[in-house]
């Protein structure tokens, strides 16, 4: 774990911004019956938790960005590895995720779940 943090993982950014935003938009669903019932604003609570997992995805990719060497040595097919590409698509698309569990939380501000 240690060394994912100070070494990054130039693909995180791809992977923890799509899932959070999986999770958060299937809790949303689910915790509506809740929610109307108890009156308790879970979805923006649970939106911010979502949101900081994947900004964590985007930080591990900005170590990987930080960390890999600027010309990456060849592997034996001569294509050689993209991590610096890599970790700018996973960097954006963790942002990009972000704002869009952060609005979708922000909705949850306005409707409180009993709306029909």
């Amino acid at each position: 774990m240690a060394a994912w943090l100070t070494r990054g993982v130039p693909s995180a950014g791809i992977y923890a911004g799509p899932v959070a935003w999986l999770i958060d938009t299937q809790f949303n669903y689910a915790a509506v019956p809740w929610v109307c019932a108890h009156q308790v604003p879970l979805v923006p609570i649970f939106a911010l938790i979502m949101a900081a997992l994947s900004l964590f995805g985007g930080f591990l990719s900005w170590r990987g960005y930080a960390t890999a060497p600027l010309t990456p040595p060849p592997d034996s097919t001569g294509a050689g590895r993209p991590h610096h590409f890599m970790a700018l698509i996973g960097i954006a698309i963790a942002a990009l995720f972000t704002i869009i569990i952060l609005l979708h939380g922000m909705a949850g501000l306005v409707f409180h779940g009993c709306e029909r």
